[in-house]
């Protein structure tokens, strides 16, 4: 098969395509004709050598969502069969035309969605499923305040609280404030001009909000407790700022009963990765069958051209998942 590959660390121009094999299938795996693959800041971090190795959990190609056809099921898989859709994340393996998925980790992909679109719902929405809901508490009648917003997790968080009826505000640049205000915003606060915690006051009437999903750390942690209303959540997913540490007003979080959860898929276990992914399938994915939700897909390219992909996603600037287009 054809897969993307690189020899050593370094710039995007280092990705190339090249014959790989087709992955073996164990037991409990599909094996997936690959249609489309998300693009992760992840596999830029991979191809950079951040993570101090070339391979990144199950394969040694880059990758970590895919949509496509199963092509071949493992002796016990026996509730899905060759032919039918499936998007799904893997440990790596997913630039390429055949990827080896777990079977815990993949989903139907409902009518009415195509592999482009597939390919850009996984890594995101099951994440903010899992931050904004399942650990944040978001739901009907809530206030959630999203941080960077833009981003490939952040849009899914805002669509997610907006589609269940929370009060969603959000902060992002000036440049993005009406992207995100499409995706169901009420207010979006630039992050560089306007302070998002007296913004966050003054919209819930000093109250502050229920729940904040927060990318960036650092200086922003204690900016974050002082805005949440008393017995509020703040979930950590990321930290965009580089900053490792913050100071905390425990006095704040003590007075107020507040709760702050930290969260990351990729140092979670195969168990509870799949018990996201079954969260996420039994309460997110009938909302994109019904068209509550729905991907946000930026550019597309093919796969032999990864290395443009990731140029671009290092550029910034533009708004939905980029995708790999494997088949024609």
């Amino acid at each position: 098969m054809k897969a993307i590959v690189f020899d050593d660390f370094g710039a995007a121009d280092v990705l190339r395509l090249a014959d790989a094999p087709v992955p073996e299938v164990r037991p409990g795996d599909l094996l997936v004709k690959v249609h489309a693959v998300g693009v992760n800041r992840a596999d830029l971090l991979q191809r950079q050598g951040y993570y101090g190795r070339q391979s990144y959990g199950d394969s040694d190609l880059l990758g970590l969502e895919v949509a496509g056809e199963v092509a071949a099921v493992g002796t016990d898989v026996t509730d899905i069969r060759p032919g039918e859709r499936v998007m799904g994340i893997v440990g790596g393996g997913a630039y390429a035309e055949f990827a080896r998925v777990d079977r815990g980790m993949a989903v139907p992909i409902p009518e009415g969605l195509d592999y482009v679109g597939a390919a850009a719902v996984m890594e995101s929405f099951v994440t903010a499923w899992e931050a904004a809901v399942h650990l944040g508490g978001t739901a009907r009648g809530t206030s959630v305040l999203i941080h960077a917003a833009a981003g490939g997790v952040g849009s899914a968080c805002v669509a997610i609280a907006h589609a269940l009826g929370a009060r969603v505000f959000a902060t992002a640049n000036a440049q993005r404030r009406m992207d995100v205000l499409a995706l169901g915003a009420d207010a979006v606060f630039d992050y560089r001009s306007e302070d998002f915690e007296q913004g966050a006051r003054n919209a819930t009437g000093g109250r502050g909000v229920d729940v904040i999903v927060d990318f960036v750390g650092g200086d922003y942690l204690a900016r974050n407790l002082r805005s949440l209303a008393p017995g509020g959540r703040l979930v950590q997913v990321g930290l965009l700022g580089g900053q490792d540490s913050a100071s905390i007003p425990l006095s704040v979080l003590l007075h107020n009963h507040l709760r702050l959860i930290g969260t990351v898929m990729k140092s979670r276990q195969p168990d509870e990765k799949r018990a996201m992914v079954r969260r996420f399938a039994e309460s997110a994915l009938p909302m994109f069958a019904d068209g509550r939700l729905k991907p946000l897909v930026g550019k597309v390219f093919p796969l032999a051209q990864a290395a443009d992909a990731h140029s671009a996603m290092e550029t910034g600037g533009g708004l939905g998942k980029i995708v790999l287009k494997v088949t024609a």
